[in-house]
């Protein structure tokens, strides 16, 4: 056994898949424990390594790295089983967040539930948790209420205005990611479809580059935010979480 594979209780089972969170922005923003893994583990799996590397760098980690990504072939998720399933230690992550949440991830652990029916030593995988931009926006929003609705990313073209009509129908709060390419087309089509559903007094709120150093949180109608960023389109630049208050 490595001297890396004696670090990890690992027993009657193949090896470990660690799904690992990591900083959405502020690198201090990852725990002991998720630092703890990515030194021990045998490989990490990167959204993209060159970002990966950024934040092993700031913490003296020389672990190797492997690319593993949305575009990634069942070649290569098969062999990373294999690797597993032999008893090495790998851990997952993605440029920032938790992998499967709005991130790859998702298709490599379902695989894996699905291979551990078949294999005589079951890989075993464990939540490393870390910061989610998600939690964190609705924290600091204000809302209150723990019962709410997340969607992820919005789609690009199609079904987009239907789920914005749906977001407007709902009692619930809607939680959903943004980008600074559409954040002004989305608060338009939200300002149309509150002002058609006579709400156009309903709030919205969003976070924008979330534990970075321009965060900031705009809480207002949809017409009046559009306008805002408007005025202010240095306010447009970053990552958005948004919040679509209940009714």
């Amino acid at each position: 056994m490595s001297s890396k594979e004696s670090q990890i209780e690992n027993t009657n089972v193949g090896g470990v898949l660690y799904v690992v969170g990591t900083p959405i922005g502020n690198l201090e923003d990852i725990t002991l424990r998720a630092l703890r893994i990515l030194k021990s583990v045998d490989v990490i799996l990167c959204e993209d390594t060159r970002t990966t590397r950024k934040l092993l760098s700031h913490y003296e980690i020389g672990t190797k790295t492997e690319s593993f990504h949305t575009h990634s072939t069942d070649q290569k998720i098969d062999a990373i089983i294999n690797l597993l399933s032999e008893g090495k230690n790998m851990a997952i992550v993605t440029d920032a967040g938790t992998p499967g949440i709005s991130d790859p991830g998702a298709l490599l652990v379902s695989r894996i539930n699905l291979k551990n029916t078949e294999i005589a030593a079951p890989i075993k995988i464990e939540a490393v948790p870390g910061p989610s931009a998600l939690t964190a926006a609705f924290s600091i929003a204000g809302i209150t209420t723990s019962d709410f609705l997340f969607t992820g990313f919005i789609p690009h073209k199609k079904g987009r205005e239907t789920l914005f009509k749906e977001m407007v129908e709902s009692e619930r709060a809607v939680v959903f990611y943004e980008s600074t390419h559409r954040i002004l087309k989305t608060l338009e089509s939200l300002a149309k479809h509150f002002e058609t559903a006579s709400q156009s007094e309903r709030k919205i709120s969003i976070a924008r580059e979330i534990t970075k150093m321009y965060e900031e949180l705009m809480c207002d109608t949809p017409q009046h935010l559009l306008e805002h960023l408007h005025a202010n389109p240095v306010k447009t630049k970053g990552e958005f979480v948004c919040i679509v208050w209940p009714q």
